[in-house]
């Protein structure tokens, strides 16, 4: 698991169009000491310009600009580089949308009335853990789930042990891998090994996935 340095701070690009935003998390995130602001870009466009010249870890993402908003730069975003992290921002929470996100490369989602300090925990579970899960993303995976019960299965029939079966329960309740390897009893890179086990034998891309496979099979409830 990756841990943020304060002589190496996490990396973080913004792309969004309202200069007093960007200049609220810019102030708040400059009080943190293992996290830096490196660039700001008021558009996708401008922002998959800034990305040929620089490799943030984490990206702050805005929903609606002008020139090109940000559903139509997160898979660009992707085809730049594959392994940083995005959080998208908005004023909605629309939880189709949400879903839509998450499943083509979103690694969190926060509505724009989020305080500093929950902008900055998502910095760094995204950062260490690849996403953070939240009651609007997992609300929203749990819809997208319900809207497509008719559509064409695309993760597999897995037989997973039961060890499997409680690892994925706990990623599904937003255990951090070091509390599931002390609840467990295992280490933390066994955990890891699991989880990147469990992607391969369920056809999962990501912990959005798995989370979705979790539902289906009954092992976590919709709520």
């Amino acid at each position: 698991m990756k841990k943020p340095d304060p002589n190496h701070p996490i990396k973080v690009a913004i792309a969004d169009d309202h200069a007093l935003f960007r200049a609220g998390v810019k102030t708040a995130l400059s009080a943190k000491k293992d996290v830096e602001l490196i660039a700001e870009a008021d558009n996708g466009m401008q922002l998959l310009n800034l990305l040929k010249h620089i490799e943030p870890d984490v990206i702050l993402l805005d929903i609606q600009m002008p020139i090109m908003d940000g559903i139509s730069t997160l898979p660009e975003i992707r085809k730049i580089n594959p392994h940083v992290k995005v959080i998208i921002l908005s004023m909605h929470n629309d939880h189709s949308m949400i879903s839509k996100l998450m499943e083509i490369g979103a690694n969190s989602y926060l509505t724009k009335n989020s305080d500093s300090e929950t902008i900055y925990q998502a910095i760094k579970t995204c950062y260490e853990q690849e996403f953070f899960f939240n009651e609007l993303t997992n609300k929203a995976l749990l819809t997208g789930l319900r809207t497509r019960k008719n559509e064409p299965e695309h993760l597999m029939d897995a037989q997973l042990s039961e060890k499997e079966i409680r690892i994925l329960k706990l990623m599904c309740e937003e255990k951090t891998t070091k509390e599931i390897a002390d609840i467990v009893d295992i280490s933390p890179r066994t955990v890891e090994a699991i989880r990147d086990k469990l992607k391969t034998k369920t056809g999962a891309k990501s912990m959005a996935g798995l989370e979705m496979y979790a539902v289906k099979k009954g092992f976590v409830q919709e709520t």
